[in-house]
């Protein structure tokens, strides 16, 4: 009984198509989309690391506060300092993390639940909702 509960605390629920995200700095939950081209599918295609394309993947989050940000410290500088979020355009160089290893989509490693995504303006985005509850993966 005790390794069935070890299990399910390690597991996660694999990300898909239609995720909901939330981002720290961004003032409203955004969407993940995932491009069905070679892809596994659940009712929607899953995720895998690389699907971390801004505007392609990761939609805006409404309004962004963070002061890297070029556009807010640009308004919160006219506003004399006052901080002033301005729409959120995400930039994400950089792949989720960690993935799920064991687990490959496409070549690479699946979306996981609890996988983040780091914007170059500070922001942490990471799935607020996976887009399903049936598939779990370490």
């Amino acid at each position: 009984m005790d390794s069935q509960l070890a299990e399910r605390i390690i597991m996660g629920q694999l990300v898909c198509g239609g995720a909901s995200l939330t981002c720290s700095f961004g003032a409203a939950p955004g969407t993940l989309n995932v491009l069905p081209a070679n892809r596994v599918t659940t009712s929607m295609p899953i995720a895998n690391i690389m699907d971390n394309k801004p505007l392609v993947n990761i939609m805006p989050f409404g309004m962004c506060s963070s002061p890297a940000n070029p556009m807010v410290a640009s308004a919160t500088a006219a506003a004399l300092g006052v901080l002033t979020p301005m729409p959120c355009i995400p930039v994400t160089a950089a792949p989720w993390v960690p993935g799920s290893p064991t687990v490959l989509v496409g070549n690479m490693p699946a979306l996981n639940a609890s996988s983040k995504c780091m914007c170059n303006w500070g922001g942490m985005i990471q799935p607020a909702f996976p887009g399903q509850m049936t598939i779990q993966v370490p």
